[in-house]
Protein backbone atom coordinates (compact mmCIF):
# COMPACT_ATOMS: atom_id res chain seq x y z
CA UNK A 1 0.00 0.00 0.00
CA UNK A 2 1.19 3.50 -0.87
CA UNK A 3 0.79 5.84 2.12
CA UNK A 4 1.25 9.62 1.95
CA UNK A 5 1.53 11.94 4.94
CA UNK A 6 -1.04 14.31 3.46
CA UNK A 7 -3.48 14.71 0.57
CA UNK A 8 -4.96 18.00 -0.64
CA UNK A 9 -8.31 17.81 -2.42
CA UNK A 10 -9.57 20.89 -4.22
CA UNK A 11 -11.79 21.74 -7.18
CA UNK A 12 -12.06 25.55 -7.41
CA UNK A 13 -9.72 27.06 -9.99
CA UNK A 14 -9.21 30.13 -7.78
CA UNK A 15 -7.70 27.85 -5.13
CA UNK A 16 -4.64 27.24 -7.33
CA UNK A 17 -2.45 29.83 -5.62
CA UNK A 18 -3.41 28.87 -2.08
CA UNK A 19 -2.90 25.16 -2.74
CA UNK A 20 0.47 25.85 -4.36
CA UNK A 21 1.61 27.89 -1.34
CA UNK A 22 0.35 25.19 1.03
CA UNK A 23 2.11 22.48 -0.98
CA UNK A 24 5.39 24.40 -0.81
CA UNK A 25 5.04 24.69 2.97
CA UNK A 26 4.38 20.96 3.31
CA UNK A 27 7.40 20.22 1.11
CA UNK A 28 9.65 22.46 3.20
CA UNK A 29 8.68 20.35 6.23
CA UNK A 30 9.42 17.08 4.38
CA UNK A 31 5.77 16.07 4.55
CA UNK A 32 5.02 13.68 1.68
CA UNK A 33 1.86 14.75 -0.07
CA UNK A 34 -0.07 14.92 -3.31
CA UNK A 35 -2.62 17.33 -4.74
CA UNK A 36 -5.81 15.88 -6.24
CA UNK A 37 -8.36 17.48 -8.60
CA UNK A 38 -11.87 16.29 -9.52
CA UNK A 39 -10.52 14.34 -12.48
CA UNK A 40 -8.61 12.18 -9.96
CA UNK A 41 -11.29 11.79 -7.30
CA UNK A 42 -13.03 8.69 -8.67
CA UNK A 43 -9.72 6.88 -9.16
CA UNK A 44 -8.54 7.84 -5.66
CA UNK A 45 -11.81 6.60 -4.18
CA UNK A 46 -11.38 3.23 -5.90
CA UNK A 47 -7.77 2.89 -4.67
CA UNK A 48 -8.83 3.75 -1.13
CA UNK A 49 -11.55 1.11 -1.25
CA UNK A 50 -9.04 -1.47 -2.53
CA UNK A 51 -6.62 -0.29 0.16
CA UNK A 52 -3.83 0.26 -2.35
CA UNK A 53 -3.59 3.91 -1.28
CA UNK A 54 -3.85 5.67 2.04
CA UNK A 55 -3.20 9.04 3.68
CA UNK A 56 -2.28 9.99 7.21
CA UNK A 57 -3.97 13.40 6.93
CA UNK A 58 -6.14 15.34 4.47
CA UNK A 59 -6.77 18.99 3.65
CA UNK A 60 -10.30 19.07 2.22
CA UNK A 61 -11.27 21.92 -0.11
CA UNK A 62 -13.84 20.11 -2.25
CA UNK A 63 -16.20 17.78 -0.40
CA UNK A 64 -18.83 20.51 -0.03
CA UNK A 65 -19.43 20.56 -3.81
CA UNK A 66 -18.09 17.25 -5.19
CA UNK A 67 -19.86 13.96 -4.46
CA UNK A 68 -16.80 11.78 -5.09
CA UNK A 69 -14.71 13.91 -2.76
CA UNK A 70 -17.45 13.75 -0.14
CA UNK A 71 -17.34 9.94 -0.40
CA UNK A 72 -13.55 10.02 -0.01
CA UNK A 73 -13.73 12.23 3.07
CA UNK A 74 -16.46 10.13 4.70
CA UNK A 75 -14.49 6.94 4.05
CA UNK A 76 -11.29 8.39 5.50
CA UNK A 77 -13.15 9.85 8.46
CA UNK A 78 -14.60 6.43 9.20
CA UNK A 79 -11.04 5.06 9.17
CA UNK A 80 -9.90 7.64 11.70
CA UNK A 81 -7.72 9.71 9.34
CA UNK A 82 -6.99 13.32 10.37
CA UNK A 83 -9.11 15.61 8.17
CA UNK A 84 -8.99 19.40 8.00
CA UNK A 85 -11.84 19.95 8.67
CA UNK A 86 -13.49 16.91 10.24
CA UNK A 87 -16.85 16.29 8.45
CA UNK A 88 -18.74 15.68 11.69
CA UNK A 89 -17.60 19.06 13.02
CA UNK A 90 -18.42 20.72 9.69
CA UNK A 91 -21.98 19.42 9.76
CA UNK A 92 -22.35 20.76 13.27
CA UNK A 93 -20.80 24.16 12.47
CA UNK A 94 -22.72 24.71 9.24
CA UNK A 95 -26.09 24.90 11.02
CA UNK A 96 -26.42 28.61 11.81
CA UNK A 97 -29.46 28.05 14.02
CA UNK A 98 -27.54 25.62 16.21
CA UNK A 99 -24.47 27.88 16.26
CA UNK A 100 -26.59 30.87 17.27
CA UNK A 101 -27.91 29.12 20.37
CA UNK A 102 -24.54 27.60 21.29
CA UNK A 103 -22.77 30.95 20.87
CA UNK A 104 -25.17 32.55 23.33
CA UNK A 105 -24.45 29.76 25.82
CA UNK A 106 -20.69 30.31 25.28
CA UNK A 107 -20.99 34.02 26.03
CA UNK A 108 -20.56 35.23 22.45
CA UNK A 109 -22.54 38.32 21.41
CA UNK A 110 -24.76 37.75 18.36
CA UNK A 111 -27.38 39.97 16.69
CA UNK A 112 -30.98 39.79 17.88
CA UNK A 113 -32.26 36.78 15.95
CA UNK A 114 -35.51 34.91 15.43
CA UNK A 115 -35.26 31.28 14.26
CA UNK A 116 -38.07 30.18 11.94
CA UNK A 117 -39.05 26.52 11.42
CA UNK A 118 -38.76 25.05 7.89
CA UNK A 119 -41.65 25.78 5.54
CA UNK A 120 -42.07 22.00 5.06
CA UNK A 121 -42.91 21.52 8.75
CA UNK A 122 -44.71 24.80 9.50
CA UNK A 123 -46.17 26.81 6.66
CA UNK A 124 -47.42 29.72 8.74
CA UNK A 125 -44.98 32.29 10.08
CA UNK A 126 -45.82 33.47 13.57
CA UNK A 127 -44.19 36.80 14.36
CA UNK A 128 -45.43 39.34 16.85
CA UNK A 129 -45.26 43.08 16.27
CA UNK A 130 -42.85 43.24 19.18
CA UNK A 131 -40.48 40.76 17.50
CA UNK A 132 -40.56 42.69 14.23
CA UNK A 133 -39.89 45.91 16.11
CA UNK A 134 -36.81 44.36 17.74
CA UNK A 135 -35.51 43.26 14.33
CA UNK A 136 -35.77 46.79 12.99
CA UNK A 137 -35.82 47.71 9.29
CA UNK A 138 -34.19 46.60 7.15
CA UNK A 139 -33.30 43.21 8.62
CA UNK A 140 -31.49 40.13 7.31
CA UNK A 141 -32.94 36.75 6.33
CA UNK A 142 -30.58 33.79 5.99
CA UNK A 143 -31.04 30.02 5.66
CA UNK A 144 -29.61 28.00 8.54
CA UNK A 145 -27.77 25.39 6.48
CA UNK A 146 -27.19 26.85 3.01
CA UNK A 147 -23.67 28.25 3.16
CA UNK A 148 -21.06 29.91 1.01
CA UNK A 149 -20.91 33.26 -0.74
CA UNK A 150 -24.09 34.61 0.80
CA UNK A 151 -26.28 32.07 -1.02
CA UNK A 152 -29.94 32.57 -0.15
CA UNK A 153 -29.27 35.58 2.10
CA UNK A 154 -31.56 38.64 1.92
CA UNK A 155 -29.85 41.70 3.39
CA UNK A 156 -32.62 44.29 2.95
CA UNK A 157 -35.79 42.63 4.23
CA UNK A 158 -38.53 45.07 5.19
CA UNK A 159 -41.36 42.97 6.58
CA UNK A 160 -43.31 39.74 6.91
CA UNK A 161 -43.90 39.37 3.16
CA UNK A 162 -40.13 39.09 2.58
CA UNK A 163 -39.96 36.32 5.19
CA UNK A 164 -42.88 34.41 3.65
CA UNK A 165 -41.40 34.59 0.15
CA UNK A 166 -37.79 33.83 1.07
CA UNK A 167 -38.31 30.74 3.23
CA UNK A 168 -39.96 28.92 0.32
CA UNK A 169 -36.66 28.90 -1.59
CA UNK A 170 -35.28 26.24 0.79
CA UNK A 171 -38.42 24.62 2.12
CA UNK A 172 -36.65 22.06 4.33
CA UNK A 173 -34.28 24.53 5.98
CA UNK A 174 -34.71 26.66 9.08
CA UNK A 175 -34.30 30.41 8.59
CA UNK A 176 -32.76 33.10 10.75
CA UNK A 177 -34.25 36.60 10.86
CA UNK A 178 -31.46 38.81 12.08
CA UNK A 179 -31.08 42.38 13.24
CA UNK A 180 -28.87 44.41 10.92
CA UNK A 181 -25.74 45.65 12.72
CA UNK A 182 -24.19 49.03 11.96
CA UNK A 183 -20.54 49.10 13.06
CA UNK A 184 -18.48 51.87 14.59
CA UNK A 185 -16.07 53.80 12.38
CA UNK A 186 -12.36 53.43 13.25
CA UNK A 187 -9.97 55.73 11.42
CA UNK A 188 -12.39 56.11 8.53
CA UNK A 189 -12.98 52.35 8.23
CA UNK A 190 -16.05 50.36 9.19
CA UNK A 191 -15.19 48.35 12.30
CA UNK A 192 -15.96 45.05 10.63
CA UNK A 193 -13.44 42.22 10.74
CA UNK A 194 -12.85 38.76 9.33
CA UNK A 195 -10.51 36.74 11.56
CA UNK A 196 -9.10 33.37 10.51
CA UNK A 197 -8.57 30.63 13.09
CA UNK A 198 -5.87 28.15 12.08
CA UNK A 199 -4.60 25.53 14.52
CA UNK A 200 -4.73 27.74 17.62
CA UNK A 201 -3.55 30.93 15.90
CA UNK A 202 -5.80 33.85 14.97
CA UNK A 203 -5.13 36.14 12.01
CA UNK A 204 -7.26 39.30 11.94
CA UNK A 205 -8.24 41.27 8.84
CA UNK A 206 -10.38 44.32 8.35
CA UNK A 207 -13.21 43.31 6.02
CA UNK A 208 -15.66 45.90 4.75
CA UNK A 209 -19.11 44.31 4.67
CA UNK A 210 -20.21 46.70 1.91
CA UNK A 211 -17.23 46.54 -0.47
CA UNK A 212 -15.82 43.14 0.65
CA UNK A 213 -12.31 44.61 0.63
CA UNK A 214 -9.71 43.18 3.02
CA UNK A 215 -6.82 44.85 4.82
CA UNK A 216 -4.52 43.11 7.24
CA UNK A 217 -5.00 44.31 10.82
CA UNK A 218 -1.58 45.40 12.06
CA UNK A 219 -0.31 45.17 15.62
CA UNK A 220 -0.76 48.95 15.84
CA UNK A 221 -4.39 48.56 14.74
CA UNK A 222 -4.99 45.93 17.42
CA UNK A 223 -3.52 48.16 20.13
CA UNK A 224 -4.88 51.52 18.96
CA UNK A 225 -8.48 50.33 18.53
CA UNK A 226 -8.49 47.87 21.47
CA UNK A 227 -9.17 44.86 19.27
CA UNK A 228 -7.65 42.12 21.44
CA UNK A 229 -11.17 40.93 22.25
CA UNK A 230 -11.46 39.64 18.67
CA UNK A 231 -9.02 36.84 19.43
CA UNK A 232 -10.88 35.99 22.63
CA UNK A 233 -14.18 35.77 20.73
CA UNK A 234 -12.65 33.59 18.00
CA UNK A 235 -11.30 31.18 20.60
CA UNK A 236 -14.77 30.92 22.14
CA UNK A 237 -16.10 30.08 18.68
CA UNK A 238 -13.47 27.37 18.32
CA UNK A 239 -14.65 25.96 21.64
CA UNK A 240 -18.09 25.54 20.06
CA UNK A 241 -17.28 24.39 16.51
CA UNK A 242 -13.94 22.55 17.04
CA UNK A 243 -12.77 23.29 13.48
CA UNK A 244 -9.02 23.61 12.95
CA UNK A 245 -9.46 26.11 10.11
CA UNK A 246 -12.34 28.57 9.79
CA UNK A 247 -13.18 32.24 9.53
CA UNK A 248 -15.93 34.37 11.03
CA UNK A 249 -17.18 37.96 10.88
CA UNK A 250 -17.06 40.27 13.87
CA UNK A 251 -18.39 43.82 14.00
CA UNK A 252 -17.60 46.32 16.73
CA UNK A 253 -20.60 48.49 17.55
CA UNK A 254 -20.44 52.18 18.54
CA UNK A 255 -21.01 51.13 22.18
CA UNK A 256 -18.00 48.79 22.07
CA UNK A 257 -19.66 45.38 21.71
CA UNK A 258 -17.93 42.71 19.61
CA UNK A 259 -20.80 41.01 17.77
CA UNK A 260 -20.37 37.89 15.63
CA UNK A 261 -22.27 38.26 12.38
CA UNK A 262 -21.53 35.34 10.03
CA UNK A 263 -20.96 32.60 12.56
CA UNK A 264 -18.61 29.97 11.07
CA UNK A 265 -17.26 29.89 7.52
CA UNK A 266 -15.82 26.39 7.29
CA UNK A 267 -14.55 26.60 3.67
CA UNK A 268 -12.58 29.84 3.58
CA UNK A 269 -12.05 31.79 0.37
CA UNK A 270 -8.26 32.21 0.16
CA UNK A 271 -7.84 34.10 -3.13
CA UNK A 272 -4.83 36.40 -3.14
CA UNK A 273 -5.43 40.13 -2.90
CA UNK A 274 -2.60 40.71 -5.39
CA UNK A 275 -4.75 38.97 -8.03
CA UNK A 276 -8.32 39.71 -6.88
CA UNK A 277 -9.59 43.06 -5.62
CA UNK A 278 -11.62 41.32 -2.89
CA UNK A 279 -9.00 38.70 -2.07
CA UNK A 280 -7.27 38.04 1.25
CA UNK A 281 -3.98 39.94 1.83
CA UNK A 282 -1.14 37.82 0.44
CA UNK A 283 0.76 37.89 3.74
CA UNK A 284 -2.27 36.47 5.53
CA UNK A 285 -2.78 33.71 2.93
CA UNK A 286 0.89 32.77 3.25
CA UNK A 287 0.68 32.76 7.06
CA UNK A 288 -2.47 30.63 6.99
CA UNK A 289 -0.84 28.11 4.64
CA UNK A 290 2.28 27.94 6.82
CA UNK A 291 0.12 27.38 9.90
CA UNK A 292 -1.88 24.59 8.24
CA UNK A 293 1.41 22.88 7.30
CA UNK A 294 2.58 23.20 10.90
CA UNK A 295 -0.77 21.81 12.05
CA UNK A 296 -0.46 18.82 9.72
CA UNK A 297 3.03 18.17 11.07
CA UNK A 298 1.72 18.25 14.65
CA UNK A 299 -1.08 15.82 13.75
CA UNK A 300 1.40 13.43 12.17
CA UNK A 301 3.61 13.65 15.23
CA UNK A 302 0.67 12.75 17.42
CA UNK A 303 0.20 9.42 15.63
Amino acid sequence: MKTLDCAIFYEWEYDDDFVSILSNNLRSRNISHEVFHPRNFENVLEKLRRKSLSFRSVVDRASDVDDNCESIINLLSHRGIHIINDPVNIRHASDKASMHLEFITAGVYVPYTIIISPYSTQREVRLSLNQLAHLGRPFIIKPANTTGGGIGVVTGAEGLRDVIDTRQHNKDDKYLLQQRIEPAIFGGRRAWFRPFYVFDKVFVCWWDDLTHIYFEATKDDIEHYNLREIENVVRKIYGVCKLNFFSTEIAVTPDGKFIVIDYVNEMCDMRLKSKHYDGVPDTVVEAVAERIAAGVQSLLGAN
